[in-house]
């Protein structure tokens, strides 16, 4: 049993070491924001921020995790008020949705670093991102509505959840 602290609140979970990051979030804690887009890194659906960097979760062992701060979707806001994610419906960025969390979370992530990113920062933050709908110059125009006004404050909960959790590779 090792503690994971997502999105301010420690969770005690029964895992593989090995098991990807975003598996024990998805099948063992119920986190569903966090997509499974390749498995191999490469897309960006599976961004999470580990102690505020983005990161891929898919390749991200469990056992890397003990002990980092992980902050997932749902820790930017549950309720979908957080800057980025109105200034996503405000400039109609997502289509399918499929990759939205993903990109929310490297925007905030390029937010968190670079208060008033250029141009050229924010397509080099997100291009590690893939959105098959291609709505880029949205996202583009998103992040630029909301540069410069501080926004990164992800919801913490100092709870602690103590119920142990269990489960296995899928």
């Amino acid at each position: 049993m090792a503690s994971l602290k997502i999105n301010g609140v420690e969770h005690q979970v029964d895992a593989d070491p090995n098991m990807p990051l975003l598996w024990v979030l998805r099948d063992i804690l119920q986190m569903t924001g966090t997509k499974f887009g390749c498995g191999k890194g490469l897309c960006g659906a599976c961004t999470v921020h580990f102690n505020g960097t983005p990161m891929r979760s898919c390749s991200l062992p469990f056992a890397v995790a003990i002990g980092a701060e992980i902050t997932t979707i749902e820790g930017l806001s549950a309720t979908g008020e957080h800057p980025l994610q109105k200034a996503w419906i405000e400039h109609k960025v997502p289509q399918c949705g499929y990759c939205q969390s993903g990109q929310l979370m490297s925007a905030a992530g390029l937010l968190l670093t670079n208060p008033k990113p250029s141009d050229t920062d924010i397509q080099q933050a997100m291009m590690g991102n893939i959105c098959r709908c291609g709505t880029y110059p949205r996202i583009e125009a998103a992040i630029k509505s909301v540069a410069g006004v501080g926004i990164y404050q992800p919801k913490a909960q100092p709870t602690t959840d103590t119920t142990p959790s269990q489960g296995g590779a899928k």
